[in-house]
């Protein structure tokens, strides 16, 4: 039999109906070979397992997860300009469905794209035992580790699944023309453990971390991550015990409220957290630069003194890289990337911009010295002020990092979005008031060059507020878990949590789930704690939604009577500054007050958009697998 070496599997679905060979790569120009003279060639199966690794990482690229938009525009974290055909708008329209997608051209990141790599992975696995794979006669032990990768990425991939579909088909071999096209679904609680499986043989056979050249690729530290982040998704109410509407999931009777899913959720992330390398602790948060230290990557404070230079470090220095990330997508983008970001007074094209539901998480700093929310209780009498929101009180100094302002430096400029190029609603300007700031390197200019990482797939903190929040899930708060939220904190110069939620349950889950959305931010990952947690049909942010809509007669009048906004993913609001000759922001000579205001209604059905939809020609392929809830 022969086989076409290295590019473009065939599809798991494409297979079951068309009239497809047994050929799962495109033939090379210059090299033809067969099944047996691939796997009997340690090279040859290196090379499909590093093929395979850039596949892999392309299905999941936290900057451009939606093809030429992250995840966050279609969040209450951000939005989208018209740009690219209007991709992230549509999704908010509601305008997706099983017949297709706003984005055709995918990333990798869909059902079809998904299994093709999970065929692709057990291709390998398959040929490897069959021809008994000779290892490297240049180091002994390289064929174990590169079978120990390729099961981490079978394992990887069908989280991605689970992820973007919940109940799938878990794939251990690969699937031949003549097999039997009746694949059934499983349930999420089984896809979870099989990934754990994998996850564990994987363990067996990688390093502990990689160094040199090699660092970046798959470790024990990556396994025991992908095993929390399941364990995870597998204890949030989605899948635990959460009321899904009109629920017509196959297994919705095992989705019932389980403790234990909990418990196996903080081990796993205690795994991470207490995981040694080859030495210490493996993992740790990093601390490079001190509070005084406000310069940008080249060395100049261009921010007014705003954004610590160990916030931008995060993403850029390898020091930070090696002690944060557990997985990572290298060279996610370009600097084109930043001429998308940029205020149209750089020359950009603002193509994503924060709202304001994410600008009122970021936290102030009360004169007692701990962090509490500008929509909370005291705020008013700490000195917030609504129409000076960023300088009233002293924002969380992420807020600073991610968000550019009208008055904000950047760049050694002062933004102003009242009037000119950067005006709210002018050409190529934010529609919400706001510009991106977090991931830009600022001493970037046009004539420069380079490659942008981005943020990792998981880093470290991730992890602490798995354990924080499974902890206060099972045996309550406590110091340790508020010591290691008060960590995360620290690094970003931001004030502790107040001493009062160490001890009070609800109060603990607040903090922890806004930290994880402030420290997150555009990491692609709003996009899947909002569904797990049921947001959009939660009882209290569906009160929200009602009182919202009592609050005033028009949507502008709602937006600045009624805050915070409900976390339904319904609407997104924005900020815009008004000349007020009391105005306490000064831009240009001219005093301002910062005005709320209504942006876009947005379309969230559930249980609908709770789950991606399998495509139709999916489903007409393999009618066994039932269309997810609501589709």
């Amino acid at each position: 039999m022969k086989f076409n070496i290295y590019h473009g599997l065939i599809l798991l679905t494409a297979c079951l109906l068309s009239a497809c060979n047994d050929k799962f790569l495109d033939r090379k120009p210059d090299d033809q070979l067969d099944e047996s003279q691939v796997f009997t060639r340690y090279n040859k199966t290196n090379q499909l397992v590093t093929d395979l690794y850039a596949n892999v990482k392309w299905a999941n690229r936290p900057l451009v997860f939606f093809n030429h938009f992250s995840s966050a525009p279609v969040t209450d974290e951000a939005e989208g300009s018209n740009a690219e055909g209007s991709l992230t708008n549509k999704f908010n329209a509601g305008d997706w469905s099983p017949a297709g997608m706003p984005d055709r051209s995918d990333c990798g990141q869909y059902w079809w794209s998904l299994y093709s790599k999970i065929r692709e992975s057990n291709v390998i696995l398959e040929g490897i035992r069959k021809y008994k794979t000779p290892d490297n006669p240049l180091q002994e032990g390289d064929l174990s580790r590169r079978i120990g990768e390729t099961m981490f990425m079978r394992a990887y991939l069908h989280y991605l699944l689970i992820r973007m579909y919940g109940e799938s088909v878990y794939l251990t071999h690969s699937v031949k023309a003549t097999d039997p096209m009746d694949f059934k679904k499983e349930s999420f609680h089984s896809m979870v453990e099989k990934i754990v499986t994998d996850c564990d043989s994987a363990y067996a056979r990688v390093p502990a971390n990689w160094g040199g050249a090699d660092f970046g690729r798959i470790d024990r530290g990556a396994c025991l991550g992908l095993k929390a982040m399941v364990r995870w998704m597998a204890a949030t109410p989605l899948w635990n015990g959460g009321a899904l509407p009109n629920d017509t999931r196959q297994f919705k009777s095992e989705y019932a409220f389980d403790q234990t899913r909990w418990v196996k959720a903080r081990d796993a992330a205690k795994a991470v957290l207490d995981f040694r390398g080859d030495g210490g602790l493996r993992y740790s948060l990093y601390t490079g630069h001190d509070e005084t230290d406000f310069k940008d990557d080249a060395g100049v404070n261009n921010n007014n003194s705003k954004v610590y230079g160990r916030l931008w470090d995060l993403y850029y220095s390898m020091d930070a890289y090696q002690k944060e990330a557990v997985f990572f997508v290298t060279r996610d983008k370009d600097n084109n990337w930043q001429g998308d970001i940029y205020p149209p007074s750089w020359g950009g094209s603002s193509r994503q911009m924060p709202v304001q539901e994410q600008v009122d998480e970021y936290e102030y700093i009360a004169a007692d010295g701990y962090g509490y929310p500008v929509y909370g209780s005291r705020a008013k009498a700490d000195g917030y002020d609504d129409e000076n929101p960023y300088e009233s009180v002293r924002r969380d100094p992420r807020f600073y990092r991610d968000v550019i302002y009208h008055g904000a430096t950047f760049k050694g400029k002062v933004i102003n979005t009242a009037e000119g190029a950067d005006k709210v609603g002018a050409t190529n300007s934010s529609t919400t008031g706001y510009f991106l700031r977090k991931l830009l390197r600022e001493s970037w200019n046009r004539d420069k060059s380079f490659s942008i990482n981005g943020p990792p797939v998981w880093r470290l903190p991730e992890f602490i507020f798995i354990y924080c929040e499974a902890v206060n899930e099972t045996t309550g708060p406590n110091a340790e878990i508020a010591g290691l939220l008060n960590q995360v904190r620290k690094r970003s110069f931001m004030a502790p949590i107040p001493p009062a939620a160490a001890s009070d349950k609800k109060l603990m889950d607040e903090y922890i789930k806004r930290e994880r959305r402030v420290e997150l931010f555009y990491e692609n990952n709003r996009i899947w704690s909002s569904r797990l947690y049921l947001e959009p049909s939660a009882t209290t942010e569906t009160a929200k939604e009602a009182a919202w809509q009592s609050a005033g007669s028009t949507n502008d009048e709602r937006s600045q009577k009624y805050w915070p906004y409900p976390k339904a993913q319904r609407m997104i609001n924005g900020m815009r500054p008004v000349e007020d000759s009391d105005g306490k922001i000064v831009v240009n000579g001219k005093k301002y007050k910062m005005k709320r205001f209504f942006v876009e209604s947005r379309v969230f059905l559930a249980p609908r958009h709770y789950l991606f939809p399998i495509m139709q020609t999916e489903l007409e392929r393999t009618p066994t697998l039932g269309q997810n809830p609501g589709w």
